[in-house]
């Protein structure tokens, strides 16, 4: 049995998932976002400081301060300030901001289905399982 490279596996994973995304990019696009901003939008519910965001999205400071600005004058953001301090902007989502993270988030997830359907449920399973056990 040969050897398993992890780096291979990786480089797997990595494909599928920016195939899933660029299958999307143009509808994404068409609601209004770019397929990043539109993870910025999937993710301020959950870490609705600027700081947390580009931590869980590994994406660097100054560019989530720049979709910040562009979420925010499409409207489908608000900084407001924190009121437990000051000095923090918090991050909300609008209606219209949840909506277009809906509309976006069900494209990706129905291009993912799409690509999960290659599978049999019990592999689907299988993939879930172990994707778990790996997080």
């Amino acid at each position: 049995m040969s050897k398993i490279d992890p780096a291979r596996i990786w480089s797997l994973n990595h494909r599928l998932l920016m195939s899933v995304i660029a299958s999307v990019a143009s509808d994404i696009a068409a609601l209004g976002v770019e397929t990043k901003e539109l993870f910025v939008l999937a993710e301020v519910d959950e870490h609705p400081y600027p700081a947390e965001l580009a931590a869980s999205l590994c994406i660097p400071k100054p560019s989530v301060t720049l979709y910040v600005k562009r979420l925010e004058a499409a409207g489908f953001l608000r900084r407001e300030i924190d009121t437990a301090d000051l000095r923090r902007h918090r991050l909300q989502l609008t209606s219209a901001g949840r909506k277009v993270m809906q509309q976006g988030t069900t494209l990706l997830s129905e291009a993912f289905g799409t690509k999960l359907g290659r599978l049999t449920a019990a592999q689907q399973a299988e993939l879930r399982a172990l994707l778990e056990k790996m997080s």
